[in-house]
Formats: structure tokens, C-alpha cells, sequence
């Protein structure tokens, strides 16, 4: 749906006090259902995990659907479920009050109930078109994670592995398994 009709621009969209999530997509709000509590639970640990990291590589992590814009005229504006940006790519290495306007180095998005593969794929190559270098689409079925990077193929960790990222987050390292802690 759009208010009243016209495309929104991010900036708009972004003051928009809507009653409900949502993204925008090509100019229009695409209203968004509550994800649950294990895909917030599958968040923060994501979060944490990235954020011990981030601490010590100038670095910023988001969560909760923070905005990034994707596309312009029409905007998009797309809410990842965990991002992780250099502090060099933002003003003054803080975080906008609104929409992400450079593409941060890694988005996570984790599969939602209401979410389906196609959704979820055309999202991931929208972030790479935008300059995102790496993305993780989480499968909290299947207790794994698909890593796609600009410079080769995707790649699928199950819950035994262990993932690292050396060219956007060297020295990082984390168990899948603890992705998904306590769901």
C-alpha cells in the first residue's frame, strides 16, 4: 500500500510513524507481520557474536530491522534483520537517525514463518546490488546459514560448522550452532 497514493521517498518513509513494521519497496509500504520470539532469540545471538567482534574493528552493529536503503527513484528501503558497518563509511562514525545511505559490509537476514525462498533470494541480490559484500540468509529449520558474497558462489554452513568471513571480517569466528542458542 502507499499513503495516498504517491510513492514515498526513504527520507518519508522513514519519518512515517506507521502502527506496524514495514519496509518500502519501490516507493510503497510493504507491511510486515511479527517475526516471533525464537527469530528475535536467533537476532540477538547473531548480534552478540558479531558484536564482541565489532568492538575491536571500528565497526557498528544493528539490529531490529534498522533501515538501508537499497534502491533510489523509487526508494527502497529495506529493515535487515542484523547489519554490521565501518564506522569509516558513516558522518562522524555514528549511525544516521534515518536510513542507511552506504551499503554496509554484511546483512543477516533469518527466514521468518511468513517469509518464502523466492522473497528471501530476491532480497539478498537487491543487497548485493546495492554494495552489501556479504549477506547471511539464516534457515532456522534447518539450522543453517547460506552465505552469499559478491566474489564467488554461495555457500551453505550447517549447524556443525564453523563460520568465518576472512576478506569482510577477518579474525572472525563463530560455531553456527551458536546462532541458534535456546530456540
Amino acid at each position: 500500500m502507499s499513503i495516498g497514493q504517491e510513492l514515498l521517498t526513504a527520507r518519508e518513509f522513514t519519518q512515517a510513524a506507521l502502527p506496524f513494521e514495514a519496509e518500502l519497496v519501490r516507493g510503497e509500504i510493504l507491511e510486515m507481520p511479527p517475526a516471533g520470539q525464537a527469530h528475535g532469540g536467533i537476532c540477538g545471538n547473531i548480534y552478540f557474536a558479531l558484536r564482541l567482534w565489532a568492538t575491536s574493528h571500528d565497526c557498528v552493529v544493528t539490529t531490529n530491522d534498522a533501515a538501508v536503503l537499497t534502491e533510489r527513484d523509487p526508494d527502497t528501503v529495506r529493515g535487515p534483520d542484523v547489519g554490521l558497518v565501518s564506522k569509516s563509511k558513516l558522518p562522524e562514525g555514528k549511525l544516521p537517525v534515518g536510513a542507511l545511505e552506504v551499503a554496509p559490509e554484511l546483512v543477516v537476514e533469518i527466514k521468518s514463518p511468513s517469509n518464502r525462498w523466492p522473497e528471501r533470494h530476491d532480497k539478498v541480490g537487491e543487497y548485493v546490488n546495492a554494495g552489501v559484500t556479504e549477506v547471511w540468509l539464516i534457515d532456522p529449520e534447518e539450522r543453517a546459514v547460506i552465505v552469499y558474497r559478491v566474489d564467488r558462489s554461495p555457500r551453505r554452513f550447517s549447524e556443525q560448522d564453523v563460520l568465518t568471513s576472512p576478506a569482510t571480517l577477518p579474525g572472525f569466528s563463530v560455531a553456527i550452532a551458536d546462532f541458534f542458542l535456546n530456540i
